[in-house]
């Protein structure tokens, strides 16, 4: 006979199985509609069914409904307005993404709903860009943190002293940058990390950025690795601040003037000036000397609302890199521990460089309401300027021995065995005057039919553009380098002093670009089933310079189930994505320009998907993991190398090459109230060049051996980055911030013969780790505990310390090639910045 207790256990079981068959979840976040904050102990009824949920300390909740019915959840919070959600009927064990931001009782700001949906062409956006400001980083740039946040993506070269950053195996030369719709460009001379200044884009005016790795819309520009679009703050109320460290300072100003109540017309500004200094990095370098690097930025958005379709916008940004140096001494150890080497140098002269950017824009957009014209226009125009100056007269005498390496030895350190010495002078006086001046018209209609009884929403929205662009450079190149090895200037000859490099060139280019493109978003949407969307289009492009003309289709597919147990969305693209050249691809390395210059081509393919998941049974806390597998097939390729952050041209249309790999993103509040991100990326690309047979070396082979592809300069097959936050238990004003990057070496060859044996060596891996901790002295909600606190005249004060290269960890940069008495040349490393200190402290008015 049963025990009575094993069968009731078994109906229960029965019971609750039954019930488990026939609901469904809702799961969500619930925020303070005024500043982003998670509102806790919020009662989330089902008022068909009486049952609910409270939402915990992080504002996540998750309820139980009825499958296969409409419900109605209603949203309670003492001091907050009552705020009730249709669901529409879902399948058993289905889940559904819903987030709500209730608003406060005394505030006139609506209630905000997100459902489950798929997000805007495949790309990754970011929305909490005040995070990303406590991020310890040694530019002050926006795009030092993409490596963070963004797939496929990694430092380059310039390691932590440059923002350039290489997506999927491409340059920093294959990234779009948008602001605001205007196209943002960049200097050309820049050939170290030490040079570069401030980039455009004020991470104090930014509202929010996307990002595509690849697989990009037609609407954006022809480029074959990324899309950074980035859009400025639309402010409604008066906002400041202001920071300082020991790497420079910031402050903006931004607000509204509405001039009639009643009125549409509204008055919006946004003011920014930056000013940086890396004096401190650079005293961490093994080059002795005076730096003095001194960087600024200032610019301003502007916009007007005509009326309630009408608004008129302005940018302008001044920006001025100047950098000097003189350097001293330098004694620099590398190789290995039986054979170690020491470069010593002693330098006379000084580098003076300049870059100097200017750049304007106007835009006038009509935006009528879409029940009454579904059309909307844009029209924007702008200029950019250029001026760019590098001075060197730097002589360096130099020894290159070996050490003593026996630890018992007198000389224990000392060199023993001189392998080379002479002397490197090296004179530059480069200018460069770029204008860009462009005018473009944007339009687009949106069609939406809505089949309310069946829940079917479809909608067709068509976008267009053409767009004409001027281009005006004027490069005036004169350098020479000049190198004595033994007392004999090389190359060597008995009648006549010969120096080793010679460039002086007057280049003048003027032509005209004329591009257009046309797509249309198709979206399909039956409400609790599934969302679809196809976004189609072509670009076509024609350059007077050479009459290289071209046309490119590109295609995203998207689709997002509604109605399954997981939040899981999919995306496939692909599309053919075309480089026409800009000057720096022209140039040759002997100076001359090649007009005649192809666009350089490839094809990409794309796909991926995206889950949002609950983590922990406890407290669950949202997450997302992004992840996409490519490939891309390149041609018409002009090759290049890598110095530094110098990316110099072959100037031909000279190889093709391939680059495929898979990408991870993992983001979300591993600790409660603390958003982190870590991205995983593998790579692999390859390239060859037309009519060269390409060989490797091999251990004990005089000959090389045949290969059919050698590595691109961008080749890092693995890269892991991690930006992580925490804070001490019930002190959430006390935080760390964690930036840890570590990345496989990128490949190098051999100076000036860089061809047959090509990129057959690599730098060591970089790895890097920076952290920054962060006080919060003061925030405004603290107002009635503290009345009388000294900092009540800010909304919220931050003092950091932060510790850049924690580990002091000597990352490579480039190289220096010596050669000795026998004819031998050796790459001696030029390392990036160690350890350095640095505090700051941020102040939002």
């Amino acid at each position: 006979m049963k025990s009575p207790i094993f069968t009731i256990l078994a109906v229960l079981l029965s019971v609750a199985g039954l019930n488990a068959q026939h609901t469904a979840q809702v799961y969500g976040r619930i925020l303070d509609a005024t500043d982003d904050q998670p509102v806790e102990l919020t009662t989330i009824q089902v008022k068909e069914t009486r049952t609910g949920a409270n939402s915990n300390e992080r504002g996540v909740y998750s309820v139980q409904v009825p499958a296969g019915q409409r419900v109605t959840l209603v949203f309670k919070r003492v001091g907050y307005k009552e705020t009730s959600v249709d669901v529409l009927p879902m399948s058993a064990n289905a889940r559904f993404l819903l987030d709500v931001k209730l608003v406060p009782n005394q505030s006139n700001f609506e209630v905000v709903i997100n459902e489950r949906r798929l997000d805007e062409g495949g790309m990754v956006k970011e929305k909490k860009v005040d995070e990303l400001k406590m991020l310890p980083t040694t530019t002050g740039n926006l795009e030092s943190v993409l490596p963070h946040i963004a797939l496929g993506t990694n430092t380059g070269t310039g390691g932590e002293l440059s923002s350039q950053y290489q997506v999927r195996g491409g340059n920093y030369d294959e990234n779009l940058v948008y602001v605001n719709d205007f196209e943002i460009y960049r200097p050309q001379l820049v050939r170290a990390g030490q040079q570069e200044g401030l980039t455009f884009p004020n991470i104090d005016l930014v509202r929010d950025l996307s990002f595509s790795s690849g697989g990009f819309q037609a609407k954006y520009g022809d480029k074959m690795s990324s899309v950074l679009d980035i859009k400025y703050k639309r402010p409604d109320s008066l906002r400041a601040s202001v920071s300082g460290s020991l790497l420079g300072a910031s402050a903006h100003i931004e607000g509204s003037k509405k001039f009639r109540k009643d009125s549409y017309r509204a008055f919006r500004y946004l003011l920014g000036a930056r000013y940086k200094t890396t004096r401190t990095l650079l005293g961490s370098l093994d080059v002795q000397g005076e730096y003095v690097p001194n960087f600024t930025d200032v610019q301003t958005y502007l916009t007007y609302d005509l009326s309630r379709d009408w608004q008129l916008g302005a940018i302008g940004n001044l920006n001025r890199s100047k950098y000097s140096f003189q350097p001293q001494s330098l004694a620099r150890a590398f190789g290995l521990i039986d054979f170690a080497l020491q470069l010593r140098t002693a330098f006379e002269g000084q580098e003076v460089d300049d870059f100097t950017q200017a750049m304007g824009g106007l835009s006038l957009t009509y935006l009528p309401d879409r029940e009454r014209n579904p059309l909307y226009h844009k029209l924007l125009g702008s200029i950019w300027r250029s001026q760019e100056n590098e001075r060197f007269d730097i002589l360096g005498y130099y020894i290159l021995g070996e050490l003593d390496s026996n630890l018992g030895s007198d000389n224990f350190g000392e060199i023993v065995n001189i392998l080379g010495t002479g002397t490197q002078h090296t004179w530059v006086r480069n200018y460069l005057t770029a204008d860009v001046a462009n005018l473009e018209y944007k339009g687009g209609i949106e069609l939406q039919k809505d089949d309310s009884e069946r829940d079917i929403r479809r909608s067709h929205f068509l976008q267009w553009s053409a767009r004409w662009q001027n281009e005006q450079i004027h490069d005036k190149i004169n350098e020479w380098e000049r190198l004595d090895s033994a007392l004999y200037s090389l190359p060597y000859d008995t009648t006549v002093l010969l120096v080793r490099k010679v460039l002086k060139t007057r280049n003048q280019i003027s032509s005209d670009r004329f591009t257009a493109f046309i797509q249309d978003t198709w979206t399909w949407r039956k409400d609790g089933v599934r969302e679809m969307k196809l976004v189609g289009g072509v670009r076509s492009q024609y350059w007077t310079l050479n009459g290289d003309f071209f046309i490119t289709p590109r295609v995203q597919w998207l689709y997002k189930p509604l109605n399954t147990r997981r939040d899981i969305s999919y995306q496939l693209a692909s599309g053919m994505y075309y480089q026409p050249a800009f000057y720096r691809e022209m140039r040759r390395l002997d100076g001359s320009v090649n007009t005649n210059l192809a666009a350089q081509k490839s094809a990409h393919v794309v796909g991926g998907f995206t889950w949002d998941f609950l983590w922990g049974r406890r407290r669950p806390v949202k997450m997302r993991l992004i992840s996409e597998l490519w490939y891309k097939k390149m041609w018409d390729l002009v090759s290049y190398d890598l110095d530094n952050v110098r990316i110099r041209y072959a100037g031909e249309n000279n190889s093709d090459g391939y680059a495929t790999g898979i990408d991870l993103r993992l983001n979300g509040e591993f600790v409660p109230g603390a958003e982190s991100w870590i991205n995983l990326s593998f790579l692999r690309t390859r390239e060859r060049l037309d009519g060269i047979q390409h060989k490797i070396r091999e251990v004990g082979k005089r000959e090389g051996t045949d290969v059919k592809d050698v590595p691109r300069p961008t080749d890092r097959l693995f890269n892991m980055s991690m930006f992580f936050q925490d804070y001490l238990p019930k002190q959430p004003n006390i935080r760390m911030h964690l930036n840890l990057t570590v990345g496989s070496g990128l490949p190098f060859g051999v100076v000036d013969n860089n061809t047959v044996y090509r990129n057959t060596y690599r730098f060591e891996p970089y790895h890097r780790v920076d952290i920054g901790f962060g006080f919060q002295l003061w925030k405004s909600a603290w107002e009635t505990r503290k009345p009388r606190h000294f900092l009540r005249f800010t909304r919220n004060t931050w003092a950091s310390l932060e510790v850049f290269n924690l580990l002091k960890v000597a990352n490579e940069a480039s190289n220096i090639w010596i050669k000795t008495i026998e004819n031998t040349q050796y790459a001696i490393p030029n390392y990036l910045t160690g350890r350095r200190l640095n505090v700051r402290l941020r102040m939002d008015f």
